[in-house]
């Protein structure tokens, strides 16, 4: 079984017991969440599509960790006119585990 969501402005596939980087989340470390925007809910072949989201659905997650990604380096330069400019991003992200997948 698996379910397409809406996290934080982005679509991931989940599963159940499944661990998963979104954008930072506000919750605390340790507690539960619940996201109602699930657009598509695969249960072993029945399939449901929301128009725009599945009625009653209903995924439940566990913030496990607060932390930074990889540092993305962003470098600018203009040939044979001395601009050059270099920049580094580092961004936030949660670390969620889907506990449970309700259709």
């Amino acid at each position: 079984m698996y379910a397409i969501v809406e996290i934080a402005g982005q679509q991931f596939k989940v599963e159940k017991d499944k661990k998963l980087f979104v954008h930072r989340l506000e919750n605390e470390v340790g507690s539960s969440i619940d996201f109602e925007k699930v657009l598509l809910v695969d249960n072993n072949g029945e399939v449901k599509v929301g128009t725009p989201v599945v009625e009653g659905a209903k995924i439940t997650a566990k913030v496990l960790d607060h932390l930074k990604d990889d540092k993305v380096i962003v470098f600018k330069k203009k040939r044979r006119k001395g601009y050059k400019k270099k920049n580094g991003h580092r961004q936030y992200l949660t670390q969620i585990l889907i506990e449970e997948i309700e259709a």
